[in-house]
C-alpha cells in the first residue's frame, strides 16, 4: 500500500468538508425549524428536524464522507482533528497546513453556495447561515467562557474517539460510525451553547457570509476546538497507555500510479 498523491488527499479533504458544511449547515438553515399548515387545519405545525435532526445531520455526513474518501486522505475534514492527530504523532506535521487550507477552501465554497441559496429566496444572508457565536449570538445566550469550555471539551472527546476508533485492532469498518456518533453526541450539548462548531473550517465557512457578530467572534471557534484537539492528541496515549503513533491517519492506496513520490521518484509506502 502506498501514500496517495497530495493532490488527491487535498481534493478528498476539500470535498469532504464541502459536503459536511453544505449538508449539515444546510439542514440547520433550511430544515431546522419549518412551520406549515395542514390542508384541513389552520393550526401551525412544526415539521422541521429541530436540534436533534441537525445533530444527526452533522454526524451522518461525517460518517458517510469517511466511508467515501477516508481511505484517500484519512477523512479529517476539520483543522482541529488534523492538528490533534499531528500532536498525537498520527499525522505528519508537514502536511498540516495543506490539509487545513483544503478544509477551509472546501468549507468556504459550501458557505458561498448556502448564502446563494438563501439569497435566491429573497432573504438576507445576515444572521441566517447557522453561524457560531457567544453572548447574543449564542442560541441560548451563553457567554464566551462557557462557549470556550464546551467547544474545547467536545472537540477533545471527539478527537479521543477518532484516536481510539482508528487503531489497527479496532473493529474493522466501524470507525466512521463511531466517529459520526461521537460528533452527533457532541452536537447535542454544543448546539444550544454555541450553535456547535467543533470544527474551525465549519465556522469559517459561514461566518463571513453570515455577517453580524460572526466574523468578529470567529477567533473563539478556532482557538477552542484547536485547544481541544491538542489536549486529546497530547494525552490519549498517556491516559490509555496505548501508543499507536506509528499508525498514520492519512489515507492509503494500492494504485502505484496515484502514489506520492519521494525525491528519488520512488512511490512512498504507507507506514
Amino acid at each position: 500500500m502506498y501514500q496517495p498523491k497530495m493532490t488527491s488527499r487535498l481534493g478528498a479533504e476539500a470535498m469532504g468538508t464541502f459536503w459536511l458544511v453544505f449538508v449539515a449547515c444546510g439542514t440547520a438553515i433550511f430544515n431546522g425549524k419549518v412551520i406549515t399548515q395542514a390542508l384541513a387545519d389552520s393550526t401551525p405545525v412544526q415539521v422541521g428536524v429541530g436540534r436533534l435532526g441537525i445533530a444527526l445531520a452533522f454526524g451522518l455526513v461525517v460518517a458517510a464522507m469517511i466511508y467515501a474518501v477516508g481511505h484517500v486522505s484519512g477523512g479529517h475534514f476539520n483543522p482541529a482533528v488534523t492538528i490533534g492527530l499531528a500532536i498525537a504523532r498520527r499525522f505528519e506535521w508537514r502536511d498540516v497546513l495543506p490539509y487545513v487550507g483544503a478544509q477551509v477552501v472546501g468549507g468556504l465554497v459550501a458557505g458561498a453556495a448556502l448564502a446563494g441559496l438563501v439569497s435566491s429566496r429573497g432573504l438576507p444572508s445576515t444572521g441566517n447561515l447557522a453561524a457560531n457565536g457567544f453572548g447574543d449570538a449564542s442560541p441560548d445566550g451563553f457567554g464566551l467562557g462557557a462557549v470556550l469550555v464546551v467547544e474545547a471539551l467536545m472537540t477533545a472527546f471527539f478527537v479521543y474517539v477518532i484516536l481510539g476508533a482508528t487503531k489497527d485492532d479496532a473493529p474493522k469498518g466501524f470507525a466512521p460510525l463511531a466517529i459520526g456518533f461521537a460528533l452527533t453526541l457532541a452536537h447535542f450539548v454544543a448546539i444550544p451553547v454555541s450553535n456547535a462548531s467543533i470544527n474551525p473550517a465549519r465556522s469559517t465557512a459561514v461566518a463571513f457570509f453570515n455577517g453580524g457578530d460572526a466574523p468578529v467572534q470567529l477567533w473563539a471557534f478556532w482557538v477552542a476546538p484547536i485547544v481541544g484537539g491538542l489536549i486529546a492528541g497530547a494525552t490519549y496515549a498517556w491516559i490509555t497507555g496505548d501508543d499507536r503513533s506509528h499508525l498514520d491517519v492519512s489515507g492509503s492506496t494500492s494504485d502505484v500510479d496515484n502514489a506520492e513520490r519521494d525525491e528519488a521518484g520512488r512511490p512512498v509506502l504507507d507506514t
